[in-house]
C-alpha cells in the first residue's frame, strides 16, 4: 500500500479512537504523530492530514447535527456569515480542522527530521 494511504488512513483511524477521550485538538495530535512514524514527502505532508481531518470532521459534525435536524447547525450558521446554511458550516468546520491537521502534521515532520539528525 502506498504511504499516502496509508498515513489518510491511520490518521482518520486515530483521530475517531482520540476523539472519545481528548478535546477538539486531539486531531492535531493524530496528524502529528502519524507525520512522525509514516513520513510523507513535500506538499502531501500538510494534504493528506489535511483532507483526511477535513472528512472526519465534515462526516462527524454532520452524523451529529442529523440526529436533531439540524436545529443548531442552523441558528450557527445564521449567526456566522453563511445564509444560514448548515452544509456550510459543516464545510467550515472540516477547513479549520483540515488546516490544524496539516500544521500539525507539518510540525511532526520536522520533529522526525530533527530526531533523525542527532
Amino acid at each position: 500500500m502506498n504511504k499516502t494511504i496509508i498515513n489518510f488512513i491511520a490518521t482518520i483511524v486515530l483521530a475517531c479512537v482520540l476523539a472519545l477521550v481528548l478535546p477538539w485538538w486531539s486531531v492535531m495530535t493524530a496528524a502529528l504523530a502519524t507525520a512522525l512514524f509514516i513520513p510523507l514527502k513535500k506538499a502531501s505532508v500538510f494534504f493528506v492530514p489535511f483532507f483526511a481531518i477535513l472528512l472526519f470532521w465534515a462526516v462527524y459534525s454532520y452524523l451529529m447535527s442529523s440526529g436533531n435536524d439540524f436545529t443548531l447547525a442552523k441558528r450557527i450558521a445564521i449567526l456566522l456569515p453563511l445564509g444560514g446554511n448548515p452544509y456550510v458550516l459543516m464545510l467550515v468546520t472540516g477547513i479549520v480542522g483540515g488546516l490544524a491537521a496539516g500544521i500539525a502534521a507539518i510540525l511532526g515532520k520536522q520533529l522526525s527530521l530533527v530526531l533523525k539528525n542527532n
